[in-house]
């Protein structure tokens, strides 16, 4: 039996049911965009760690930052000893991320305290309880997390889930357009939550409404500019506060700082972790400091929000993403992606959509080109196949049905064509369309993005 198949039957006698494992592959190291499983089998990461690896495996300048922390200071709890990493961190947050005339920034330790703390940051500050959220979205696994989280493959047997959440329907015009065009979807979309804030779920109960710009586990599904801008304008009308998360569309991933400055708007409170700290447990929530002043003192806070070799991994990492300009990065990596999908979708008829925002680019897999009709199975086949060959690669959207690309943005182009090819080169066969090999050798050099 090989390590990866012995390390993984020791995982499954010890490990819950519940936990999941998109693949049986192992990861003993990783360097830039490959990783080495414990039988020394390279993979091309498509995966990042489910998008915390924007700046790469293991960056130097990172690895030095959380060393030379660790041997001065690795506790100490900020609520009660102030350090000065937490604040420096917090100070470049608010230059990168200003949240109105001034911001203010707490930091947690991930993507789903972040957003836990928002919402109670959110209720505080207006009086109010309800939340708003979105079909497809997925906001983390603790209960309030987990209650606003729409799969409900997530949420088997875990209720009952926190109160005074609303849902309503993502802005999907792919699944949801009706024959109408953009402008007109967008119309509609727009006065069905104004018909819901009346109806359904009072405004003047609403605290917040928060979405991803681009929802991450929801399948990279992007909303329309024109749609974002109209609900923020309606959440202001409506003294409704408008949180953003950023967990897995930030730091560089859709080619900016955040998502939300491709919408011309700015939310009034922000959740953010992933990539934030390359891989360490690190996340922050950022606001308007008069929204987030109205918190009563003593209600936010934790034992290791903050940790001091986190901070100085995310300010080592943030000053290594200025340096590699990541965002040019993100930029050039999903144009390659972007291209390569659309002409890998004429080859292929069980595309249904390509989409994406910078280098958060995925496709759906459908049976007989029907948006309502998702092929899970051909998903996981081709997952299976890519591991096989050599590319780690994971699933998205509610179905299960959306394959995605999250590699770290400093991959190397030729990394990247491996990559896909390989992908491309699978699918094909498992479509049972045979891909045309080019000349020249190289077996996975099959198309030029």
């Amino acid at each position: 039996m090989k390590k990866s198949e012995k390390l993984v039957a020791r995982r499954n006698a010890i490990v819950p049911e519940g936990m999941g494992m998109f693949s049986p592959v192992t990861i003993v190291s990783g360097k830039g965009a490959m990783i080495r499983d414990a039988d020394g089998k390279e993979y091309i990461d498509f995966a990042g760690g489910i998008g915390v690896l924007n700046a790469g495996h293991c960056p130097k300048p990172i690895v030095d930052a959380i060393v030379k922390q660790s041997r001065q200071l690795i506790h100490a709890c900020f609520p009660v000893a102030i350090y000065e990493p937490y604040v420096d961190l917090c100070e470049e947050l608010a230059k990168l991320f200003p949240h109105g005339k001034a911001t203010k920034v707490m930091l947690v330790n991930t993507g789903a305290e972040a957003v836990e703390n928002a919402v109670k940051i959110a209720r505080q500050a207006t009086g109010r309880q309800g939340i708003v959220c979105f079909t497809g979205g997925f906001h983390g696994r603790t209960l309030l997390g987990m209650t606003l989280t729409s799969k409900t493959a997530y949420k088997i047997g875990s209720g009952p889930f926190a109160p005074e959440v609303y849902r309503i329907p993502f802005p999907d015009y792919y699944k949801r357009n009706d024959g109408l065009k953009m402008a007109e979807f967008v119309k509609r979309e727009l006065q069905a939550f104004e018909n819901y804030l009346h109806t359904v779920a009072d405004s003047n109960n609403v605290a917040a409404v928060i979405m991803e710009l681009v929802q991450g586990e929801g399948g990279f599904v992007v909303a329309p500019k024109e749609y974002v801008q109209g609900l923020y304008n309606i959440c202001k009308s409506k003294g409704i506060l408008f949180i953003a998360d950023e967990v897995q569309t930030g730091f560089g991933r859709t080619g900016k700082w955040a998502a939300y400055e491709h919408y011309g708007i700015t939310p009034d409170i922000s959740t953010w972790a992933k990539s934030m700290g390359s891989g360490m447990p690190i996340g922050a929530v950022i606001g308007r400091a008069e929204v987030m002043d109205k918190t009563t003192k003593g209600t936010l806070g934790g034992t290791y929000p903050g940790n001091p070799v986190a901070c100085a991994a995310a300010l080592a990492t943030i000053a290594y993403m200025k340096k590699i300009d990541i965002n040019t990065k993100g930029e050039k990596v999903g144009k390659t992606i972007m291209n390569f999908f659309r002409k890998l979708q004429r080859e292929c008829p069980a595309i249904g959509e390509v989409r994406g925002l910078g280098a958060m680019v995925a496709f759906e897999l459908v049976k007989d080109k029907d948006p309502d009709n998702p092929d899970a199975e051909l998903c996981k086949a081709l997952l299976n196949a890519c591991a096989a060959k050599g590319v780690l690669i994971i699933s998205a959207g509610t179905s299960g049905n959306v394959v995605r690309v999250l590699s770290p943005l400093i991959i190397s182009r030729p990394q990247l064509m491996k990559g896909l090819n390989i992908l491309r080169e699978e699918l094909l066969r498992l479509t049972t369309v045979k891909p045309v090999r080019l000349a020249g050798g190289n077996k996975h050099i099959l198309v030029k993005a």
